[in-house]
């Protein structure tokens, strides 16, 4: 199979057809296979390692002991998205197509916020694609109830009421100086790689998918056999303790890891507990 390589910022990536898409990704050291996605409004560009929303100032540590794959979520970055809906059982589909694709035997993997939902759907979907999982403050959206706080926020947050249907980024950048600063990346990241108003697009899908349950619960976690940690921080303000403690009680070889004084952000010790997890395996 052939691979297409591309220079990205200094930094190689490279493109493999992977469940009817074109996933662009980007590969960092060597050792055992590590999966690392990110929530699906940034991508791997190094425009990111400036916030903590991403693993992009990240990937030297990890890859000082993993050989990491990170690659853009469907219609983020450089992954181009075909057209239509993009539900949260698609990305963990693509997630095991691209493990196929690379000839991966059962890598690690490990995500954040969206990207935790999407690993821990991997285990779900394709039981035996994946040899343990980190889910990092990933795990509102397997809450059933679509009022519940957390989903409410989520409405809020990007689409200007707790009862908004659509994405409103104007609206949420006008309230937010840090959403504002973020929007201001995603433009110059996704318009940059897909073309101008792209990194609206990108809201919208993202919108469509977070701010609504997934279908998944609790009880279908417990179908997750692989060592799985459940990893939160004490002030996440979507990926409360309290779910995160429900979430590990569900798992039949989970973990539970709560970094103190820490929100919904990648942080030294949310990466260095990660890498302890999985070195201990």
């Amino acid at each position: 199979m052939a691979l297409m390589t591309v220079q990205t910022h200094q930094r190689q990536g490279r493109y493999v057809p992977a469940n009817g898409i074109n996933i662009h990704y980007v590969e960092v050291g060597a050792g055992e296979p590590l999966l690392l996605l990110d929530n699906a409004m940034v991508s791997t560009n190094p425009i990111w390692a400036s916030l903590p929303f991403a693993y992009a100032s990240f990937l030297g540590t990890l890859a000082e002991h993993f050989r990491v794959i990170a690659p853009d979520t469907r219609g983020s970055g450089k992954s181009v998205h075909p057209g239509g809906p993009i539900p949260s059982g698609l990305l963990a589909d693509d997630v095991v197509a691209l493990i196929e694709a690379l000839d991966l035997d059962q890598p690690l993997i490990c995500g954040f916020s969206d990207g935790g939902e999407t690993a821990t759907l991997a285990g779900i979907r394709h039981p035996g694609s994946v040899r343990a999982i980190v889910n990092h403050g990933g795990y509102d959206l397997f809450n059933p109830d679509p009022q519940a706080p957390a989903i409410a926020m989520t409405r809020q947050m990007l689409g200007g009421s707790a009862d908004a249907t659509r994405a409103d980024p104007e609206l949420s950048a006008s309230r937010s100086p840090e959403l504002r600063a973020m929007f201001g990346l995603m433009k110059s990241d996704h318009d940059s790689a897909q073309g101008a108003g792209h990194w609206k697009t990108v809201i919208a899908q993202t919108f469509d998918r977070i701010t609504q349950p997934h279908g998944f619960t609790l009880e279908d976690i417990h179908a997750i056999t692989v060592p799985t940690l459940v990893l939160t921080g004490d002030r996440d303000p979507f990926c409360s303790v309290e779910e995160g403690a429900a979430a590990y009680r569900a798992l039949p070889a989970g973990e539970l890891a709560v970094l103190p004084n820490t929100g919904h952000l990648i942080t030294p010790a949310a990466v260095q507990t990660t890498i302890e997890f999985f070195e201990r395996l």
